[in-house]
């Protein structure tokens, strides 16, 4: 099939789609990992965003369902340089988009996108499959909204709350769309967890008598998570707070710190941080939004810093027992370097 991907900036790229024929609009985002493609795709904070991936070859060991990180592939769309059309197993990622009504596109040069984004910044994208109308692709790109007027959080989110029993801490968790390894890292603890949706009030989590707040990743801008900021305001000072990704930029602006959108995020598994007692660490990342780690009350301490750009990747407050990072270390991309001790500190911190 013909496809093409139209920018705001006025250019566009002829490829080969895959997928069934249509058309989606959001931003285009990279992602640095070279395995992990389905974790990403069905990862729900990449909605409102085409998905680009910078290692050439995609698709080699086929559709692994087992790692979903939610029931369904969350990105708009997908980018490639070479889809691999015969795995060494499984279904085929050209056979799995056809089968659920996916956009994709193929025989781009996703390196020279890529550089184009890190110069300028994320742009807005349409991709079309099925037509290879450039101009009409950009007509579309140049109307994308800004992901902050998007309520995207409602997409993801949980519509009710529930709960994942088990014998350990009783925990809520503010779902903004938690990724599947989380509740698993959570559950390998025994934890006993209940889950609400992003809008929930501070009455309702209160009703489960957490004996901690865990508040997820999720899509978008920060500044539109204003029911979790509320609700973590409320529980901070009275039990642990914890925090991953989103939940990083909810608890900075919940003690009155200020967020920015970053030139093109970070996202990929080869992220290094650095914690504040020198040690380095290789993380999983995905995030466009980011804490300004200057606007951070002095309470609150830096525990992680980027070392590529400096950015904020996690701070503490011992007094009030609050603590979250930037990246997921619930991912993995290595063995348990971040998980086990990130969990078990939290964890242990549960009265």
């Amino acid at each position: 099939m013909k496809a093409v991907l139209g920018l705001e900036n006025g250019k566009y790229v002829v490829g080969e789609g895959f997928g069934v024929e249509g058309s989606c609009s959001g931003e285009l985002v990279f992602t640095t990992e070279m395995g992990g493609y389905m974790e990403s795709l069905t990862d729900p904070s990449y909605a409102g965003q085409i998905l680009m991936f910078t290692y050439p070859l995609i698709g080699n060991y086929g559709v692994d369902i087992q790692n979903f990180q939610s029931p369904k592939v969350n990105a708009l769309g997908c980018v490639v340089h070479e889809l691999c059309r015969h795995p060494s197993a499984g279904k085929s990622l050209q056979s799995f988009f056809e089968e659920n009504n996916l956009f994709g596109i193929s025989g781009v040069d996703t390196r020279k996108l890529t550089i184009d984004a890190r110069v300028s910044g994320t742009p807005r994208a349409a991709l079309i499959v099925g037509d290879d109308n450039g101009e009409y692709a950009v007509e579309c790109a140049k109307k994308v909204p800004s992901i902050s007027d998007i309520n995207l959080l409602e997409q993801v989110s949980c519509k009710k709350p529930f709960r994942i029993p088990g014998k350990g801490k009783r925990i809520a968790i503010i779902d903004m769309g938690i990724k599947k390894n989380i509740a698993l890292s959570l559950r390998k603890r025994d934890a006993d967890l209940y889950i609400f949706p992003y809008n929930a009030k501070p009455s309702e989590v209160e009703a489960c008598e957490p004996q901690a707040l865990f508040i997820t990743n999720g899509p978008g801008d920060p500044a539109a998570a204003v029911d979790a900021v509320a609700c973590a305001k409320h529980f901070i000072g009275r039990i642990p707070v914890f925090g991953i990704c989103m939940g990083n930029q909810v608890l900075g602006l919940a003690f009155g710190a200020e967020t920015y959108k970053m030139k093109f995020g970070h996202r990929g598994s080869n992220q290094p941080v650095k914690r504040n007692d020198g040690s380095i660490f290789i993380t999983t990342q995905n995030h466009g939004f980011a804490v300004d780690a200057d606007t951070l009350p002095s309470d609150c301490k830096v525990y992680f810093t980027n070392l590529n750009d400096g950015t904020l990747e996690g701070f503490y407050s011992e007094d009030l027992d609050v603590f979250c990072v930037q990246f997921h270390p619930e991912a993995h991309g290595g063995p348990l370097d971040t998980e086990r001790p990130i969990f078990d500190m939290m964890y242990k911190r549960i009265k």
